[in-house]
């Protein structure tokens, strides 16, 4: 399952290429933050010497892939709920196990 995430603030549109040298068209939005915030992406970007909007899409395809694996898991966790594990269906593995003595 993959996640989109629209934004419908589109002020400036531009492209440059990534170090893949592939061209990624991109949008400038406006993202509201609190000082105390800023300071830490600032201080961060530094460190990393990067740019915030660099940081900003990483964390923010980072937070995305995240939270599709955190819904993924709650998905798996129903579906066992709704169908559990038999007491017999894995007994046939048993003696395949190897624990490495």
């Amino acid at each position: 399952m993959f996640c989109a995430v629209d934004i419908h603030i589109n002020t400036e549109c531009y492209s440059y290429s990534n170090q893949h040298k592939k061209e990624v068209f991109v949008r400038t939005i406006q993202v509201t933050l609190d000082d105390d915030l800023v300071a830490a992406v600032d201080n961060t970007v530094k460190q990393l010497k990067t740019t915030r909007s660099s940081f900003a899409r990483k964390a923010l395809r980072d937070a995305i892939n995240q939270t599709n694996i955190v819904m993924l898991e709650e998905k798996h966790k129903q579906g066992y709920e709704r169908y559990p594990v038999g007491k017999t269906e894995f007994s046939g593995w048993e003696a395949e196990q190897e624990w490495g003595d």
